[in-house]
């Protein structure tokens, strides 16, 4: 069973009289375990897409599924609870919160979820320490390199066991050493955890290591 699956996914922006299409006619499923990229030119519809993909957006036309639930027309409640409980984000420009530690902005998610603080503690430091950040517990994003912030917000995406961790451009705030010691990491993940990646990059040093690539243009898959 996919986790995510879309039926002819389309999405257009509107703006006054101004149609824009951003998506048209998607049909993609993701299994488990995958280590995907989606690729394409600026314009393409890849961050679009892996918007609606993390329920961060709705598609104008179409369906989405995840696992097998129909989420086309989901509350806001019922997407925040996807977010929350199911998926892990990891943006370009990091989104750590940066009066907090780098293990409180890994505890952080948990802490909306519910999870007990002995067990959060617990977590936390294991996720840190999974990524090679076990010194740097205590330092605020401030106080911390690129490289090691970014590891900061994989460390906080897989903490709590998401179906699915989304990356949006993940080494482009990198230098190339960075940026590969961070996809050897990602994959090293993905093989060891089973956790599923989908990266949105132009970065040919992710698309190298990608197990499956889709390639979009004008808002469709190409290939």
């Amino acid at each position: 069973m996919p986790i995510i699956r879309t039926d002819d996914l389309g999405h257009i922006y509107r703006t006054g009289k101004i149609e824009l299409t951003a998506l048209n006619s998607i049909n993609l499923a993701i299994e488990e375990r995958e280590f995907l990229s989606i690729i394409g030119p600026s314009g393409s519809g890849k961050t679009t897409l892996l918007n609606i993909i993390g329920a961060l957006d709705s598609p104008s036309h179409g369906k989405i599924f995840f696992e097998e639930e129909d989420v086309t027309e989901a509350s806001s409640a019922r997407l925040a609870e996807i977010r929350l409980r199911k998926i892990g984000f990891v943006f370009q420009a990091y989104n750590l919160i940066p009066v907090l530690t780098a293990f409180e902005n890994v505890e952080y998610v948990m802490l909306l979820q519910g999870i007990p603080g002995r067990e959060r503690k617990k977590k936390a430091l294991e996720a840190l320490i999974e990524v090679g950040l076990k010194s740097c517990i205590d330092r605020r994003p401030g106080d911390l390199s690129g490289g090691q912030q970014q590891r900061v917000a994989v460390a906080r995406a897989i903490v709590s066991g998401p179906k699915i961790v989304l990356a949006d451009e993940p080494t482009a705030n990198l230098d190339s050493k960075t940026g590969a010691g961070l996809m050897d990491l990602l994959l090293e993940l993905n093989q060891w955890k089973g956790i599923t990646f989908v990266f949105s990059t132009h970065d040919p040093m992710v698309m190298e290591r990608a197990k499956r690539t889709i390639h979009l243009r004008d808002g469709r898959i190409e290939e």
